[in-house]
């Protein structure tokens, strides 16, 4: 079976519609998640072992050294893979951050962030240090740049050091979230366009001309709230609360009141899984499927980990 198509739920296995009153999403199974459980047990990986973290999101990879040079077989079934479970997690990973970049270069060209300072030495490489003088910010859903023209396709994500407790990774199956939503919002939101602009976050930090000058390089981007994966034919919900600015040609209260409930998706346990961390842990994910969330529960014990991001295209 090819991991790469995505087994969609049958129309009819869609969410139960049981509410109490008007509360926001159904409850009771979920029934879309059935059916891709099903789909990647199905699936055989024979390069490496692969076991699930959660029922339609995550994996984690056994049998490879991210340090040793993969042929191109392998590096082909672990798109594979990534593609299936969207997020791979490897344990005991003794590299540096020139490994790190080699591997994530096998997937795509690798993006240096405007507004996150990169290592001296390898600017592609984010250093996202936390102490007691930084705290972590990042808890909040999202996926990475929306803002941009080109999206991220993916991280790749390793831990130099990390607190005794706290500081997990969660990651929400943005499939499984679309998949969720009722027939009626589903119909409603399939042809609509979401505004994604830096300012509502990286801007808060830029001033004058700095914010001016960012402004005009970075300018507000058009993306569907639908999008469709490029490799898979996913459909995936791809609005994110700290990039997505509101709908177009919605009223300012209809536009917030639909995104409101659209973010929540990703807050659902059934689409996510929950990552502990240990140093020489990467985490390598599509952000075109996924949204995450860095649990910010260890300030002020120290936490540092290093980034690599590839670059994706513009979302159709």
């Amino acid at each position: 079976m090819d991991p790469g198509q995505p087994g969609e739920p049958q129309q009819e296995d869609h969410d139960v519609d049981v509410k109490i009153r008007d509360r926001g999403t159904g409850f009771g199974p979920r029934l879309a998640v059935s059916d891709r459980r099903e789909y990647l047990d199905g699936l055989d990986w024979p390069r490496f072992s692969l076991t699930p973290l959660g029922v339609t999101i995550g994996a984690e990879v056994g049998g490879v050294d991210l340090g040793a040079e993969l042929d191109d077989a392998a590096v082909s079934e672990l798109r594979r893979a990534l593609l299936a479970h969207k997020v791979l997690v490897f344990r005991d990973q003794t590299i540096g951050a020139a490994q790190q970049l080699a591997f994530a270069r096998r997937f795509g060209e690798l993006e240096v962030h405007p507004f996150l300072p990169g290592s001296r030495d390898e600017p592609e490489i984010v250093p996202l240090a936390k102490d007691p003088a930084v705290g972590g910010y990042e808890n909040i859903w999202h996926s990475d740049v929306t803002w941009r023209e080109r999206p991220a396709l993916g991280s790749v994500l390793r831990a130099v050091e990390v607190p005794e407790r706290g500081g997990d990774t969660l990651w929400a199956d943005m499939a499984m979230a679309y998949a969720g939503l009722h027939d009626e919002t589903r119909a409603r939101i399939d042809d609509l366009v979401a505004v994604h602009d830096f300012t509502l976050s990286f801007g808060q930090a830029l001033r004058g001309e700095k914010l001016d000058e960012a402004r005009a390089t970075y300018p507000p981007v058009e993306h569907p709230v639908v999008r469709t994966h490029p490799e898979t034919g996913e459909r995936l919900l791809y609005v994110n609360a700290i990039f997505t600015s509101h709908v177009v040609g919605l009223a300012d209260d209809e536009s917030e009141a639909l995104l409101g409930r659209l973010f929540a998706q990703a807050e659902i346990p059934e689409y996510q899984i929950r990552l502990r961390w240990e140093p020489g842990t990467v985490a390598f994910w599509d952000n075109r499927a996924t949204q995450h969330y860095a649990s910010s529960d260890y300030w002020p014990q120290h936490r540092r980990m290093e980034r690599a991001t590839i670059i994706g295209e513009r979302p159709e």
